[in-house]
């Protein structure tokens, strides 16, 4: 039994869908062993952009190597999902973080809350992480 192939660009939708769903995003520790943390992201057109630390696993990881790899999934029946890889670029420009953590913090914790949270996580060390997908899957009705 095969996976059904999701419409061309649905992935998008998904990926933005509220209630937000976060990413799980896979990087390659320095040791050569895998990690996985979620993150909240957003999109710039076909580009997923987060945020995370200078000084985390994922921050190191991905200033070591820019190449990684999310995965979004919807939990319910029939079950849905996207995987996507690609190359990050990162920017600690502050007019940029203070844009993206408003941004990403008004897709999960509603606008109410957006500045509160964008004034604590626009930061240094933080940083905008962007990814260019090189590889999109996306696929509807899992369990059909």
């Amino acid at each position: 039994m095969g996976y059904t192939d999701a419409a061309e660009g649905w992935w998008r939708s998904f990926v933005v869908a509220s209630p937000a769903r976060t990413a799980k995003l896979a990087v390659v520790r320095a040791d050569g062993s895998p990690h996985v943390a979620p993150v909240w992201v957003d999109l710039d057109g076909d580009d997923v952009v987060f945020m995370t630390s200078a000084d985390t696993v994922k921050g190191k990881a991905i200033l070591r190597d820019p190449r990684v790899s999310l995965c979004w999934d919807d939990e319910h029946p029939p079950f849905s999902f996207v995987t996507l890889a690609g190359v990050a670029s990162v920017s600690d420009d502050p007019r940029e973080l203070l844009r993206w953590a408003t941004r990403i913090a008004a897709r999960y914790m509603g606008e109410s809350r957006a500045e509160e949270y964008a004034r604590r996580n626009a930061v240094p060390p933080e940083m905008v992480v962007q990814v260019a997908p090189s590889r999109v899957v996306a696929k509807v009705n899992v369990a059909d």
